[in-house]
């Protein structure tokens, strides 16, 4: 799989299979979708759902998909996995599969995923993607997940999550453009031009720091971050069985 997230999440294994099996919940806090809905399905075959992306301010890209679960496996873990197609020229993936993996443990879950997709229009689209809209992905899952376990672990609900998110990117922002307009005013001295006194060179300094703690200090730990999940296996690791059964469905 081209894309790879884990996050360990202290949680019972029903309840995280709950939020993530079920579309109302799912769509709380994955930030890449806006919609998902189950469609009706004849017995036996796989479910199918529906998903759309809303692109501010009026475009919505959606598309569609088939998946299926392996909720009771012999070693205790759980898997889900999905193929989906989006035929709307707008959206930069074409197809693609992926599945997820419940991993119980001594303290909670190793939640993860792998997945990968076929981009579209051609050769700058590959580029596009290998540039801009695969890592931006890998930070969307990633940032999701850590939203879910803060849901899981803490009781803060996603739309919760997302506004200390919000708060937290704005008081970061007013403070780096603050440094700066700041050190803007003073061309005179600074770190690296002459200073007279000691008073010239503290401001400064402070200034730099302060837009040091703004740029680089870990998130709070009611934020969500996609800096605490990992972003590679730490083995390697094989398609799960349930996604090559959807190979004949796709």
């Amino acid at each position: 799989m081209g894309l790879y997230v884990e996050a360990h999440i202290r949680a019972d294994l029903d309840e995280l299979w709950e939020r993530t099996q079920d579309p109302a919940q799912h769509r709380r806090w994955d930030l890449r979708f806006s919609e998902i809905d189950y469609l009706p399905r004849a017995e036996g075959e796989p479910q199918r759902f529906r998903y759309a992306v809303r692109v501010p301010p009026f475009l919505t890209v959606s598309g569609t998909g088939i998946a299926a679960g392996e909720r009771e496996r012999p070693d205790g873990t759980r898997t889900s996995a999905l193929r989906f197609v989006c035929p709307h020229p707008l959206s930069p993936l074409a197809r693609g599969s992926g599945y997820w993996r419940y991993v119980p443990d001594a303290h909670g879950v190793r939640f993860l995923t792998g997945y990968d997709y076929r981009p579209r229009w051609g050769a700058l689209g590959a580029l596009t993607d290998r540039l801009v809209f695969r890592p931006l992905m890998g930070w969307a899952t990633a940032w999701s997940f850590d939203r879910l376990r803060l849901w899981l672990e803490r009781g803060i609900t996603p739309e919760r999550a997302r506004a200390n998110w919000l708060a937290e990117l704005a008081v970061r922002a007013l403070l780096l453009a603050g440094c700066l307009t700041g050190l803007g005013l003073n061309p005179g001295i600074g770190v690296f031009g002459p200073v007279e006194a000691d008073a010239d060179r503290l401001g400064p300094v402070l200034l730099v720091s302060v837009m040091s703690i703004a740029l680089f200090k870990a998130p709070l730990a009611r934020t969500p971050a996609a800096r605490r999940c990992r972003r590679a296996p730490a083995a390697q690791t094989r398609t799960p069985r349930v996604l090559r059964t959807l190979e004949k469905h796709g």
